[in-house]
């Protein structure tokens, strides 16, 4: 059993490499995640040290993964009201404000989520069969409620459009073979270049033809109310049980959920977009939390990073953890995690935005373009490149039917409710 002082040392070790990854635009936490599965058993440490690093790393991404978030993709003024609100706030001088509530969003998560992680799980189990069989109905009951969110009519026939085509490339793409040099025999899948067609790549697209420069971004003071941002911060806390616990649903889809519909639509720096920003950080931060409570209890890794922690514990025949997880420990280290994380968000992320703000965008975003394809053949190789050409294409529908990006979401759990 490793000392606190070893563990602490590889959880430190885990913020800077979180740190790292989460300022590279279009790494995705659990790309890093996928190598990690293969290079953890191999890692000469305790293996309760080397998972507070895998831990910690993760919970650290999630905190800094929204900087390159704000500014690389930021459309024209005349096109925000269909962009994301992260995108809108920006376009209206606000992306220090955004990282001032997505801080606040995470922090205010944790507490609620190590609170309720453990007795959840527990409930969860209790009712883990009927749960597995209702999981069809569950889904498509979201995918139901997600269109049914949308403002306008046509915008709910574009949500049923965009579903029905992630649906149909989630039943073509995701059982193909994947044999990509960056992930280990076993943990190889097509999720790195269809996530990154559908969610990455149409966004830089889009801003390709945005002319002018992005705003100065001054201002600081928070524009969403104490009693609007922990109502929206709580709210992230249920978004991140639904995607602890459902397969498929994602922080942008339990955001979209429980702020009833807000943010996503409407003029830039509306509140929903600020309440949307403070959820969506919220739940994935409180996902962390879930995931790790989800794995000690249920035994059931549900995120690339836990699967990297069951694989340092061994796992089963039926891929549940053989060897007990060290709950409180690794609960400790997400809050060590996430503290710092608010450190280095609020103090290195304001000035990553200004600098990359004042770089070239069109060279930047064709770099950032070149490595999410150069990502998506190193994970899932040249057939994993193909899809994610296909996935863009998926990926560029959704503004253009005025429909919210999280239907796109189908790809997985529109399969999952199909059967």
């Amino acid at each position: 059993m490793a000392s606190p002082s070893i563990t602490l040392a590889y959880a430190l070790f885990g913020v800077g490499l979180g740190t790292l990854t989460g300022l590279i635009p279009g790494l995705h936490v659990n790309s890093v995640a996928f190598v990690l599965v293969g290079v953890a058993p191999s890692v000469d440490g305790p293996p309760a040290a080397v998972g507070a690093a895998i831990l910690a790393a993760g919970v650290v991404h999630t905190f800094l993964s929204i900087v390159p978030g704000l500014v690389l993709g930021v459309p024209d003024a005349a096109t925000a009201p269909g962009a994301l609100p992260g995108h809108r706030l920006v376009l209206a001088g606000r992306g220090r404000e955004a990282i001032r509530l997505s801080a606040v969003g995470s922090g205010v998560a944790l507490v609620g989520a190590v609170a309720v992680a453990v007795p959840l799980s527990r409930v969860v189990a209790a009712g883990r069969e009927p749960l597995l069989a209702a999981l069809p109905v569950l889904l498509a009951l979201v995918a139901a409620l997600l269109v049914l969110a949308e403002p306008t009519r046509r915008a709910r026939l574009g949500g049923v459009c965009c579903l029905a085509v992630a649906t149909a490339l989630g039943l073509l793409t995701l059982d193909l073979p994947a044999t990509g040099i960056l992930t280990p025999e076993g943990a190889a899948s097509m999720l790195a270049p269809i996530f990154g067609g559908l969610f990455g790549a149409p966004i830089l697209l889009d801003a390709l033809d945005a002319r002018g420069r992005i705003p100065p971004q001054e201002g600081t003071t928070l524009g969403l109310s104490r009693v609007g941002t922990l109502r929206a911060a709580l709210a992230g806390v249920g978004g991140g049980a639904l995607v602890g616990y459902l397969p498929g649903v994602s922080a942008g889809v339990a955001a979209v959920l429980a702020l009833g519909g807000a943010g996503g639509s409407g003029p830039a720096g509306r509140g929903s977009d600020r309440a949307y920003v403070v959820a969506t950080s919220g739940a994935d931060t409180a996902t962390a939390v879930f995931a790790v409570a989800s794995l000690a209890v249920l035994g059931a890794p549900r995120s690339g990073v836990t699967v990297a922690l069951s694989s340092l514990v061994g796992s089963g025949s039926d891929g549940t953890a053989t060897a007990p997880i060290d709950l409180p420990g690794m609960l400790l280290v997400i809050v060590l995690a996430a503290g710092l994380g608010v450190a280095i968000l609020l103090s290195v992320g304001e000035r990553y935005l200004g600098l990359v703000r004042r770089l070239p965008r069109r060279p930047l975003l064709a770099v950032v373009l070149g490595l999410l394809f150069a990502l998506s053949v190193g994970f899932a190789g040249a057939l994993g490149g193909a899809v994610f050409c296909l996935a863009s294409l998926v990926g560029l529908l959704p503004p253009r039917v005025g429909a919210r990006r999280v239907h796109l979401m189908g790809v997985l759990f529109g399969p999952i409710a199909l059967g």
